[in-house]
């Protein structure tokens, strides 16, 4: 037997494993490493976090992404090149990561890398021109990662949920459902990304089905726009947007978009919702010269809106609703105090009441899936609605 394959048998056997998981969104801002102890599987499974970083991106690296992030028309050479790249700079991540916290790779059981997402196109986003399935790709080679690490690494989650009748997004459902239903309460587990999304995880012996589904631009507009006009990352802290007054005749253009009336689950990404989508807006609302506060407190109160609208929809009908937040824009107070005003009767939480780090949710999620895929079994997801039952990602071996 290869001797990789015996040491993935073995492991797959194991009590508990440890796992470090890898995130790194549409913001560009860094990578989010999350190294866990994960025993038992499916809703056995328990997460114990034990060391978190994010370690930011250099501009070079984020302007390299940028060049065919979320375009249509790109360089080639330039998508070959970053699929390689990305997963070597990973790989060093990790190793600087490790080195930080004094611990020893071959402690690690296993890697499990999103890789950096770089356009999203299921069918409902083509334009009617081609007659492709349902894709996503997602760069950073697992293989360099496993290579540079001398670890198992799980990587390319989504294409299997594609290839198994998925859209390849919102993943999140997967973990979530397994850590965190509860016996009482309806959860709906909010993540403001780029783009936000929610799992609703309903409350055990409930007839409501599991679900994660898109709700539209989190964070997404509002970096963009801070990037093109003030040249900064984001809005740290909202600190823009509450210079300004929102504006109704561009909001209002903003939210006529049949995405948001579309029914549960759906998804959607920056292919959409970026800056040619706001100038458009602008257009049709007379609003092209409008002061650079005013529009980034309109798209704070947009994305605010588009979650909103969402979660109501969720929870209609439903007693003991709780919102757990998680993901970039918990820490945009202007979003977060619009949030609760727009959702005065549910009860909103940072994610770090249910005992984990809100940052370091995604990354752990992803650990979550590696752990199902060689340890658990498809059947422990079969009760997620609309998302086939499968346990995701591509095994690469280090020699």
């Amino acid at each position: 037997m290869n001797l990789q394959i015996e040491k993935l048998y073995a492991l797959s056997a194991k009590p508990e494993r440890r796992i470090i998981g890898l995130m790194s969104g549409t913001s560009l801002d860094g990578l989010d490493i999350a190294l866990c102890k994960v025993s038992g599987a499916g809703k056995q499974t328990v997460l114990q976090l034990e060391r978190f970083i994010t370690i930011p991106y250099d501009d070079l690296f984020r302007s390299q992404i940028r060049e065919i992030f979320a375009k249509r028309t790109i360089d080639q050479q330039v998508l070959c090149g970053l699929h390689a790249y990305v997963g070597a700079v990973h790989a060093q991540l990790i190793n600087v990561a490790l080195a930080d916290w004094d611990i020893a790779a071959e402690t690690i059981d296993l890697i499990a890398s999103h890789g950096q997402t770089v356009y999203h196109a299921p069918k409902h986003m083509l334009d009617g021109s081609t007659n492709y399935p349902n894709s996503t790709l997602q760069i950073g080679d697992a293989d360099h990662i496993a290579m540079q690490t001398s670890i198992i690494t799980v990587g390319d989650f989504r294409q299997k949920h594609i290839a198994a009748g998925g859209e390849g997004a919102p993943l999140a459902a997967y973990g979530d459902y397994l850590l965190f239903t509860d016996e009482i309460e309806n959860r709906i587990l909010l993540n403001i990304g780029g783009i936000a999304n929610f799992t609703f995880i309903p409350s055990n012996g409930s007839r409501e089905e599991a679900y994660a589904t898109d709700l539209g631009p989190g964070n997404t507009l509002m970096n963009q726009y801070m990037k093109r006009m003030l040249d900064q990352e984001m809005d740290t802290d909202g600190a823009e947007a509450a210079k300004g007054t929102v504006n109704e005749d561009l909001l209002n253009a903003l939210l006529d978009n049949s995405f948001f009336s579309a029914t549960f689950p759906k998804t959607t990404g920056p292919e959409v919702f970026n800056l040619q989508y706001l100038e458009r807006a602008q257009e049709r609302s007379g609003t092209l010269h409008l002061a650079t506060a005013d529009t980034m407190a309109t798209l704070n109160r947009f994305s605010a809106v588009v979650m909103a609208n969402g979660i109501k929809a969720a929870a209609e009908g439903l007693e003991n609703v709780a919102i757990y937040v998680s993901g970039g824009g918990l820490h945009n107070p202007m979003l977060m105090t619009a949030l609760g005003t727009l959702l005065p009767h549910i009860a909103i939480h940072s994610f770090a009441s249910l005992g984990l780090n809100p940052d370091a949710k995604e990354a752990c999620l992803f650990a979550v899936l590696a752990n199902e895929t060689v340890a658990g079994a498809p059947q422990h997801v079969s009760q997620i609605k609309d998302s086939p039952a499968v346990c995701m990602g591509k095994i690469s071996f280090p020699y």
